[in-house]
This record gives structure tokens, C-alpha cells and sequence, in this order.
């Protein structure tokens, strides 16, 4: 299945359409094809979108969107097949009703009777996945006991439909319901003030439209799209800066704040965040780069992790961060495969996964001498390693336990300790430039816990690097590539990471 070409991924939409500017029925807006009222309120909603906060606000009255029939204002295209849709939602005002409603919505088509299902929020603390299952029928519902939620996500898989809710800080909770709409349905954004001469008015962030990997997806054979967004780890506010339809991994951000290094199709891109463009990074022979890649302290050097014959074994270099025709080789690959991820903070030393001696393990290498040092020894897998700012401290995530956790040792890799006690798999741990916090990629129990694949339903979260209690701050749709790598902004207020979905490659390009 392929998406409409009014697919549009949200970068390009912010760089097309007037900013805040109000929009009327059958108007594009942002990434939706077209907004209007559905059910003739007496009062008339409408909608606009700001480009730079890519946020949308939408205004609408109605009596209901219950019993038979429905009054609301939405904003929607044309979707086939599977999909997710999600938003951080928030109500303007106190409101008139304690019925309000806001939220997600699929139906087979704009009439007032339509068949649909819809993942709704209400003014009070109802939250629901609601659902016609045929033309004019009464509506019905399956309430979720997540109260005023933040974040919601609606998701199609087949015929079956599922509402996932949750509070910025806390996971989805979920329920699900089969409703047999047509294969492709109107879905998007919908306000409903449960009053015909009253309007309500709410806003929606972070939307993002994902179609997900097909069934048949083969891993690093197939790919999805990829967008390059910029969170704010405090509000959880997320903004795309740039969109391709391949595979954009793990961004570095440079310490003076201009650009991000990332990895795609075996080359290392830099991208300007003033002008919004990319531009290759010379790096010599070395054009079968992975995804892990890290700077130096200082940004003066780039690490890089490239495949060499015959074996392709994963191999360290090191280059100026302008790019050169040289890059220095720093590890041996007839020792094994060597994935970085760490320089020491003096930049005399690398951080890395190391396959030897039959298991992966952390090391350290001497860049002058080459002398590599062991600092981990199990039989199951460690990885992820990185420093603390202070040197004190490397932090790393390891499966020692059974599953995936973050854990710390002393730089020489005495006391190792446990940092995260929970049921997910949590990878790449990343300390903020300040100290303060750890940044982490979390995936859910049923992954296995030695693989951090492509495309998954994962979180980000955040906790203090003292210790205490991990928080979600992002909802994303990724995996394999969206934060492997140290991605923090200089001043310790944003990280920068990659989110995917299945787009049309004449619009994915900004």
C-alpha cells in the first residue's frame, strides 16, 4: 500500500503553508487535505496552522457525536490501509460542556451518519474509543482509565482500531475494538463542543501521520522514510527540520549548535539547521558508514564506524569534523567488529562495542598507541557505552539481567551498577552536555532484548543522571536509528532524534 501524494510529511508542510493564517472548508492545512464541518453545526468551526510551532488549531461546535448522527469540525485526508495517527492534544478555555470533545477520527465518509471509529477526549475525565459500526447506527464506545491524557494515539491495523492514551511522563494504555470500515477512510482531527451554538477550541502538537512497515518488510533489505525532528526534553514539544523517503539514522549535534551529522546509505550527511539544507561529509573510502558515529569533545573530530572487506567488519576511524580525504584507522578488524560510541572527555581514548574473544563486550582504545582495554567481560551482550561529562562515570546498557537496562561502571570499569529496574529493553543511554540528565531509548518487553530493530512503537525517556524515576518525554515510531548516538543540543534543553514512515518520495524532501 501506498500513501496519497497529499501524504505530505509535516517539514514540507510547514515550509508551504501561511503561518497561523485561518483556513477555510476545502483548504489544505499542514498535512491534511481538506477541513470543514460534518453534520451542519449551527455555528460554523474552522481551523489554521502554525508552520513554525507546527501546531493546529481547530474551532468547532455540534450537538453531539453520539446516537446516530454527528456534528463536529474536522480535519482529515484520505487514508488506505493500516496507519497510526498521533497528537498531544490540549482544550483552550474551561469550556461550556463537560462533554467537549477532541480527537481522532477514521470514517468511511463526511455524512452526519457515517460508520467510523474515533479515539475521543472529553471535557470531564471521560476518555473512549467510540465507534459506528453501521450507517445511522447508535454510536457505542470502550472507555480507557486514563484521565485528562496529553498524548493519544489511534491506531488501524485491518479492521481493528485501538486508542492508546497517556499523560506526558507515563506509557499508552490501550484498548481496542474491530469496526469494519472501507479500506480507505477519512481520518484526522475533530472538535466537538456537544452545543449547536457554542464553539470550543483546542490545539494539537506533535501530529504525526505514520504508515507503518508492510507485513512483508524484510530489515536492512527495505526501508521506511525518515524525519529529523528536534524535542524539547522539559514540554515534549517536537518539530520536524528535515523529511527524506530513505534511511536517515542517528543524529549527532555539534557543540556550537549549527549542525547535525547523521548517517545515510553508508555516507555521513551535515545538516545546517540555520539553512535547513544538507550536504554530504567527505569521508574518504570510508562510505559504508553505520550509525555509530560521535563527535569529540569539542566537536573537532568525528568518529566513525565503516565496513571493510571481506568481511565487512565494522571498523573505528576517526577524520576533522569539516570531513577529509584520509580518515585515520583506528581499530584492527582482523580482532573482530568495533562499534563506537563513546570518546573520552580529554579525546584521548574511544568508547566501543567490541566482538572478541566469541562475545561483545565494552573497550576502550588508545588513540596514539592502539592499545585497547577490556572493560566489560560477559557472556551476554553490552553495548551503548558513553562517558559522563565529569570522565567519572560510563554509562552503558547491558542484558546481563535478562533484559535490556542501562548500567554504569567507574571509568575503569570497576562497580558496575544498575541504573533502570523495569520491564522494557532500554538502549543508548546519553548524558545532557550539563550532567543533569540521561536521555534513553526504551522498547517494549516483547522485543528480544539483545536487537534494537527498525520500526517499532518506542518511547524516549528521560531521568536524572543522580538516580530516580525515568519519565517518557516523546512517543515515537522508530527504532534502529533514532538515537543511537550522543544527540543532545549544547544547552542541555533539546535532544535530536529520527522517527519514520512510509511516504511518497516526490514530497518527502523539504
Amino acid at each position: 500500500m501506498k500513501p496519497s501524494r497529499l501524504l505530505i510529511t509535516a517539514a514540507l508542510a510547514f515550509a508551504l503553508s501561511p503561518s497561523f493564517a485561518t483556513m477555510h472548508s476545502h483548504t489544505p492545512l499542514g498535512i491534511f487535505e481538506h477541513h470543514q464541518d460534518v453534520g451542519d453545526p449551527t455555528t460554523p468551526g474552522s481551523a489554521r496552522y502554525d508552520a513554525d510551532t507546527q501546531t493546529y488549531t481547530l474551532t468547532g461546535a455540534g450537538e453531539n457525536m453520539w446516537f446516530g448522527e454527528d456534528q463536529f469540525h474536522f480535519a482529515y485526508q484520505k487514508l488506505k490501509g493500516d496507519f497510526l495517527i498521533r497528537a498531544t492534544i490540549e482544550f483552550v478555555g474551561k469550556g461550556s460542556h463537560e462533554h467537549r470533545k477532541i480527537g481522532i477520527m477514521a470514517r468511511n465518509d463526511l455524512s452526519a451518519a457515517s460508520a467510523h471509529a474515533n479515539a475521543s477526549v472529553h471535557g470531564d475525565t471521560l476518555t473512549s474509543l467510540q465507534f459506528r459500526t453501521a450507517e445511522g447506527a447508535d454510536t457505542q464506545e470502550v472507555q480507557l482509565s486514563v484521565f485528562h491524557p496529553t498524548d493519544i494515539q489511534f491506531t488501524r491495523k485491518g479492521n481493528v482500531f485501538t486508542l492508546s492514551a497517556a499523560v506526558l511522563g507515563e506509557d499508552f494504555k490501550s484498548v481496542s475494538q474491530q469496526v469494519d470500515l472501507h479500506d480507505e477512510v477519512y481520518a484526522g482531527l475533530f472538535i466537538c463542543s456537544h452545543l449547536a451554538d457554542t464553539t470550543e477550541t483546542a490545539i494539537f502538537r506533535n501530529v504525526r501521520i505514520i504508515i507503518p512497515a508492510e507485513p512483508d518488510f524484510v530489515p536492512y533489505r527495505d526501508y521506511l522514510g525518515s524525519h529529523i525532528e528536534i524535542l524539547n526534553v522539559h514540554s515534549g514539544h517536537r518539530r520536524i527540520v528535515h523529511s527524506e523517503n530513505r534511511s536517515l539514522q542517528a543524529p549527532n549535534w555539534t557543540p556550537d549548535g549549527k549542525f547535525l551529522i547523521y548517517n545515510a546509505d553508508g555516507r555521513m550527511v551535515r545538516f545546517d539547521l540555520a539553512s535547513g539544507k544538507p550536504e554530504p561529509l567527505n569521508t574518504g573510502p570510508c562510505i559504508r558508514n553505520n550509525n555509530d558515529h560521535v563527535l569529540s569533545w569539542g566537536g573537532a573530530q568525528l568518529g566513525i564506524s565503516h565496513h571493510v572487506e571481506p568481511h565487512w567488519t565494522s571498523v573505528i576511524y576517526t577524520l576533522p569534523v569539516d570531513g577529509s580525504d584520509e580518515p585515520t584507522q583506528i581499530t584492527d578488524p582482523s580482532r573482530g567488529h568495533s562499534y563506537l560510541h563513546g570518546w573520552s572527555p580529554d579525546n584521548r581514548e574511544l568508547l566501543f562495542t567490541g566482538e572478541r574473544n566469541g562475545q561483545y563486550d565494552i573497550w576502550k582504545i588508545n588513540i596514539a598507541t592502539g592499545e585497547e582495554t577490556q572493560l566489560t567481560n560477559e557472556p551476554t551482550l553490552d553495548d551503548g557505552a558513553e562517558y559522563s561529562p565529569s570522565g567519572e562515570w560510563i554509562y552503558f546498557n547491558s542484558v546481563r539481567t535478562g533484559t535490556m537496562q542501562i548500567w554504569r561502571m567507574r571509568a575503569d570499569g570497576s562497580d558496575p551498577e544498575q541504573v533502570t529496574f523495569d520491564a522494557y529493553n532500554n538502549w543508548f543511554p546519553h548524558i545532557s552536555p550539563d550532567g543533569k540528565w540521561i536521555v534513553y531509548l526504551a522498547y517494549p518487553p516483547d522485543i528480544d532484548p539483545t536487537d534494537h530493530p527498525f520500526y517499532q512503537h518506542v518511547y524516549l525517556r528521560l531521568m536524572p543522571a543522580k538516580g530516580g524515576v525515568p519519565r517518557t518525554i516523546a512517543y515515537v515510531y522508530g527504532g534502529q536509528g533514532t538515537i543511537n548516538v550522543p544527540s543532545w543540543s549544547p544547552c542541555s534543553q533539546f535532544v535530536a532524534l529520527v522517527s519514520n514512515t512510509r511516504m511518497d518520495d516526490s514530497l518527502a524532501n523539504d
